[in-house]
Parts: structure tokens; C-alpha cells; sequence
């Protein structure tokens, strides 16, 4: 069951490198391990708060980028090093020395340049339904397409119609999972969707993934039309302390199954234990 964060959870807004950010702590303030969580592209920190509430043993932290939820779109398109950059400022800013790391789906890659920029401060490093870039192996060309408007943020009619074409797994059939989901995306206009679109174009962690040496899980969805379980195995092949479990649902597991990917991801950044394929009694998501 998730627990009640209302009492342990912070949210605050602070100026980082010109660019105001909005942030959230989530869990236990005296947890002894803090996940740094990057989230998905148009997806605002509220969307961490349901998985958020089944981690028992982590402080989650994460914040809205640029152009975002809380954080406004900056005047010029940024790139994942300068994003790595100021996350750097921002944990400076709020005292937290070192992190675990997460990424879901775009935030992934912000993850892998997070890590390779700071490795001195990270402790581990989990991917969720994420790829190594531009030498991704695609997904439904179809549903790329879908994916690649931003009408999905701006109109949630739309999103509960090509959702779960999208998403796959649990949310091609429960509504109001997809529409729990729908609620927490909330890119700040078109223009800022369209710099982390901008963001990803041409990026790659190709080349330097094996110079990263933080342990690493990869957790992919087995029905994921976005990004394809093979990423997943290209990412482990380049990563050298790198393990893979697959998840058996769609993209958005830490929606579907949010009690799976905390047990998983807590037992990995505590005790560096990659779970088996036991049956995981999932509570369905609730908002926190």
C-alpha cells in the first residue's frame, strides 16, 4: 500500500541559473538515500507523486524543467548539458550532496547525461521505458507520430483517445489510469514541448555509456509501443555494471505498477539487489 506523504512532502519554487524551478521532496525526511527523478517529456512533478508513494526507505526529489508545470519556458532552446548543469546548481542549492538517479522515457537520457556529467556524486542510476538516443531502435511509426504533437498536452480529449495507442500495457483499457496521467502533464505552452523536443534531436549517450561505472537497472515495458525492449539490451550492452529486468506492462509502468517499480528500484539503490520475476501484488495507482 502507499504510504501518506502529505506530512513529508515539500514543494518550493527557487531561482537557479536565471531560470526559476519548481521542485518537490517526497517521503521520509530522514531517509538515507535521496532519488534524483527526471520525468518524461511534458510531464510535470506531480506525475512522481503516485510511485512516489510506495518507496519506503528513499527521499524522492524531482522538479518541473523548463517550460513545465511550475518552471517557466526559458527564452532559448536548451540542450541535456545545460539541463545537467543547472539539476547540479539546483541539488547545490538545496544541499543534497550525493543522489541516486532516475530517468522515465525522455528523462532517461536527461538521467545518462546527469550521471556521466556528476558521476562523483551518484550513487546508482535506474532507466525506465528509455533509450540511448538517436541510435534508438523506433517504436510504431504510427504512434511516434502521435506522440510527436503536443495537442496531447493541450487538449486531453485528445490524449484519452490516442493514449492507449501511446502507452500500451494496463492503459490501453483503464480510463481512468490514462486519465489520472493526462492530468499531470502540463507543459507550460507549445513553445516549451517544443524545446525538449528540440532537447533530444541529434543527442546520443552512445558513445560515452561505457565510461559509466555507477550500477545501473534498466526496467522496460514488455508492451511498450514507444520504446521497444531491444533499447533496453542496447543500453545494457554499452553500460558495464548494467542490469535489465522487463516489466510486464506498456511505457508508463510507474503509473500501471508503481508498487513493482518501487520494491524493484528500492532493492536495487539499497541492497543492490535485482529482484526476480515473482508475482508482484501491485496496488493500483492512487494520486498522493
Amino acid at each position: 500500500m502507499p504510504h501518506d506523504m502529505k506530512d513529508n512532502t515539500v514543494t518550493g519554487d527557487i531561482k537557479v541559473m536565471g531560470q526559476k524551478i519548481r521542485y518537490a521532496f517526497f517521503g521520509p525526511e530522514d531517509a538515507d538515500r535521496t532519488l534524483l527523478v527526471f520525468n518524461g517529456i511534458g510531464a510535470s512533478l506531480d506525475a512522481v507523486a503516485p510511485v512516489a508513494g510506495y518507496f519506503e526507505r528513499t527521499r524522492i526529489l524531482t522538479f518541473d524543467v523548463p517550460g513545465v508545470g511550475g518552471s517557466p519556458t526559458p527564452l532559448i532552446p536548451y540542450r541535456f548539458v545545460w539541463l545537467s548543469r543547472m539539476t547540479a546548481r539546483l541539488l547545490d542549492a538545496l544541499g543534497v550532496g550525493e543522489v541516486d538517479v532516475a530517468g522515465v522515457s525522455w528523462g532517461g537520457a536527461a538521467a545518462q547525461q546527469f550521471v556521466y556529467d556528476h558521476q562523483s556524486r551518484c550513487r546508482s542510476m535506474t532507466l525506465c521505458a528509455t533509450s540511448a538516443g538517436m541510435v534508438m531502435i523506433p517504436g510504431n511509426v504510427q504512434v511516434l507520430r502521435k506522440m510527436a504533437t503536443p495537442k496531447r498536452y493541450m487538449d486531453p480529449d485528445h490524449m484519452m483517445n490516442i493514449g492507449p495507442d501511446i502507452y500500451g500495457g494496463q492503459l490501453r483499457y483503464n480510463r481512468e489510469m490514462l486519465d489520472m496521467h493526462a492530468s499531470s502533464l502540463k507543459a507550460g505552452d507549445a513553445r516549451g514541448y517544443f524545446y525538449q523536443l528540440l532537447c533530444g534531436i541529434g543527442w546520443t549517450s552512445w558513445l560515452w555509456l561505457p565510461q559509466i561505472e555507477v550500477p545501473t537497472l534498466l526496467l522496460m515495458g514488455g508492451d511498450d509501443p514507444l520504446i521497444p525492449v531491444v533499447n533496453g539490451k542496447i543500453l545494457m550492452k554499452r553500460i558495464p555494471n548494467a542490469q535489465m529486468v522487463v516489466m510486464d506492462c506498456g511505457h508508463l509502468f510507474i503509473l500501471s505498477k508503481p508498487g513493482e517499480t518501487a520494491q524493484r528500484s528500492e532493492a536495487f539503490i539499497h541492497d543492490g539487489v535485482v529482484l526476480d520475476a515473482e508475482e508482484f501484488e501491485d496496488e493500483p495507482a492512487v494520486p498522493a
